[in-house]
């Protein structure tokens, strides 16, 4: 068979075609023997995530700060905070990342900063202070208590009292996290200048925390009661955030974000703006930001987190993916993921042989995907003993469940020696009680396991036109098997995916089409099958596959 013709690629094609790996550094490697993973410990790792056949890594924040919350507190915007190295060490991963294929982006935090940065030191020093507007004061309510009834994320009210000055100051999340005015002009100056500062230093793009948080109600109301909360769930919700999430003037701040990006773009290479967002699909929509010319101006990728919080049910997905793919704009492109730090890990979530069906769901669909570091391995959330705790939501809500540190565990690389590998001191969280099982260098020695399915997936994501650009098309669900196709004609591929618990066959005739030629099966998750299908496909309960009209060594065209 002829091998692949592809056209010149776009600039997009980077990231439209490419998987995104998410690295969150304190957990990654630790290089130093502190027990905290670092900038240095990700280098030597580089070729763990290339191998894995991944094409861009995003990093999360390791600025310089005080560490209420891990980094997304930052006390200086253009620095590298000394737990995780120097400038010097960030550079040098940019350079050995980029020989390796990979792209590095960066996690941003402008909805606010830490309470220790310069900034906020030198606003609350007076009323009258030229940075006292760049965050958010109020006096207080005539009874002294805060000015509204805005909620934090993290629980308890959205604003605190400093005594020096006599006014409130909000924070949508912990009160060490002042919230910055994004409708100052000089605020926005300074955060489009440290884009650019990084954007110089060959970074490839940002994954903006929180975006649609930047913009407040100017005057300040009240948020309305959430007729749905359920007395014992997140205080959080208990409002309706109708006047601290999402407001209109959100748009133009992405624009102005995706202009700074687009002066380091390139004929060869965009910059990458991703967009943390959870919203309705509808809602989610106008984060692309489309001209009228129907190009993408705002961000290429309004995170899509739907996979996270959705049923795992074959019309569940089915239903969601359609919704998705529907509601896009003409020239916008899908994305999709599975988790990430804030999430419980998918094999928690929906158990251990589930989770490989998962990855052959995230890595068939339409669009871009990204992966969380240690998924490729099927590691779990861990039990935080409550003396280990590190996470401030869990201690400001303790006994909730609403901690995240289960699911930013170090990572397991040998299974022999102590801490897996990850650090030659003690661990700032403490390893799951199956790090050996699931160690890097265990799974390689296993052809049947999580890490190889995933290169498997990669492998054949990146070989096969059809998977990693190839149109999405709906075959439905048969039982609990749901049922799709990528690409067209006789390169097309189908994906069947078994959500149930007990075993499934579909009848070819209900894949093919007039088309009467065998099927082959290319990969499965149970991974020790292939060959031709002649009438039906047998699935093994929670088994995938992928299916092709040609053999897998023929697969050139697909």
């Amino acid at each position: 068979m002829a091998g692949l013709n592809l056209a010149a690629p776009s600039p997009d094609a980077w990231w439209r075609n490419g998987v995104i790996y998410q690295i969150y550094p304190r957990s990654f490697q630790d290089a130093n023997g502190d027990g905290i993973g670092d900038l240095n410990g990700i280098r030597q790792r580089l070729s763990h995530v290339a191998a894995l056949g991944v094409d861009a890594i995003w990093i999360s924040p390791f600025f310089p700060s005080p560490m209420a919350d891990f980094g997304y507190d930052v006390a200086d915007y253009c620095g590298v905070d000394p737990c995780f190295g120097t400038l010097a060490d960030f550079d040098a991963l940019v350079v050995e990342a980029k020989a390796l294929g990979l792209r590095v982006v960066l996690d941003l935090v402008p909805n606010h900063t830490s309470h220790r940065h310069p900034w906020f030191l030198q606003s609350r020093t007076s009323r009258n202070d030229p940075k006292r507007d760049w965050y958010l004061w109020r006096d207080p309510a005539p009874d002294g208590g805060p000015p509204n009834n805005w909620l934090s994320n993290f629980g308890g009210p959205a604003w605190t009292l400093d005594p020096v000055t006599g006014q409130y100051y909000a924070h949508m999340f912990l009160k060490e996290q002042p919230d910055l005015n994004w409708r100052h002009p000089d605020v926005r100056r300074a955060m489009f200048d440290a884009m650019r500062f990084w954007l110089r230093r060959g970074v490839d793009g940002f994954r903006v925390d929180a975006i649609y948080h930047l913009i407040k109600d100017e005057h300040f109301r009240d948020n309305p009661l959430n007729p749905a909360f359920v007395p014992g769930g997140d205080p959080a919700h208990r409002l309706l955030p109708r006047y601290t999430v999402d407001l209109p003037e959100v748009q133009a701040i992405v624009g102005e974000m995706r202009r700074v990006l687009d002066e380091f773009s390139s004929v060869e290479s965009s910059r990458l703006l991703i967009a943390e967002l959870y919203l309705p699909v509808h809602r989610l929509m106008n984060y692309y930001g489309m001209d009228a010319a129907g190009v993408v101006r705002g961000a290429q990728l309004p995170f899509n987190f739907h996979l996270i919080g959705a049923k795992w049910q074959a019309r569940v997905i089915d239903q969601l993916v359609r919704e998705y793919e529907a509601a896009l704009p003409p020239g916008a492109s899908p994305n999709w993921v599975l988790g990430n730090h804030d999430k419980s890990r998918i094999a928690s979530r929906v158990g251990a042989t589930a989770a490989r069906l998962a990855a052959m769901l995230l890595l068939t669909l339409r669009g871009t995907p990204t992966l969380y570091y240690g998924d490729e391995l099927g590691m779990t959330d861990v039990p935080i003993p409550i003396d280990e705790v590190q996470d401030p939501f869990e201690k400001r809500e303790p006994g909730r469940g609403l901690g995240r540190d289960p699911e930013r565990t170090p990572m397991p690389w040998r299974s022999d020696g102590a801490n897996a590998g990850f650090t030659t001191g003690r661990p700032w969280l403490p390893l799951g009680r199956d790090w050996r099982a699931l160690a890097v260098d265990r799974q390689l020695a296993d052809s049947q396991s999580m890490l190889h399915l995933y290169r498997r997936l990669l492998a054949l994501r990146r070989q096969s036109r059809s998977l990693h650009e190839g149109a999405w098309t709906p075959l439905g669900v048969s039982g609990n098997v749901l049922m799709y196709a990528r690409g067209e004609g006789s390169n097309r591929l189908v994906v069947l995916l078994n959500f149930g618990a007990e075993s499934a066959a579909v009848p070819l005739r209900t894949l093919r089409g007039s088309d009467a030629s065998p099927l082959h099966v290319w990969l499965s998750t149970r991974q020790d099958r292939e060959g031709v299908v002649a009438d039906s496909v047998f699935l093994d309960p929670e088994e995938g596959v992928i299916l092709g009209l040609v053999a897998r060594d023929d697969r050139g065209v697909a």
